[in-house]
């Protein structure tokens, strides 16, 4: 899953930076469970020391998976973002967009 040609909607190129697009693949890439064809994201902002950080949550439902992030970010972003695969392409959309 998830090897086939990648896509982002509208509303990711124009409201994700695209670092953070990079690491959203990068993390399904790098998953030590098996991969189910809908991963979930969600952007927030955490105020870690005094300083606001961008955390980055990626899960799934089956089988369950959860992994966290938080690093600095100029401007952390706050959505919740999916990553679909159907076997013949894989997209990057906003969770409004589903």
């Amino acid at each position: 899953m998830f090897n086939t040609q990648r896509y982002a909607t509208k509303g990711v190129i124009n409201e994700i930076p695209t670092y953070l697009q990079t690491m959203m693949w990068y993390m399904i890439e790098t998953m030590t469970a098996d991969q189910d064809y809908l991963q979930i994201f969600e952007l927030k902002q955490e105020l870690v020391d005094g300083r606001l950080k961008q955390k980055l949550i990626h899960s799934q439902e089956q089988p369950p998976y959860r992994k966290e992030m938080i690093f600095e970010a100029a401007n952390p972003v706050t959505r919740k973002v999916y990553i679909i695969d159907d076997k013949t392409h894989s997209t990057m959309l906003l969770a409004e967009e589903y």
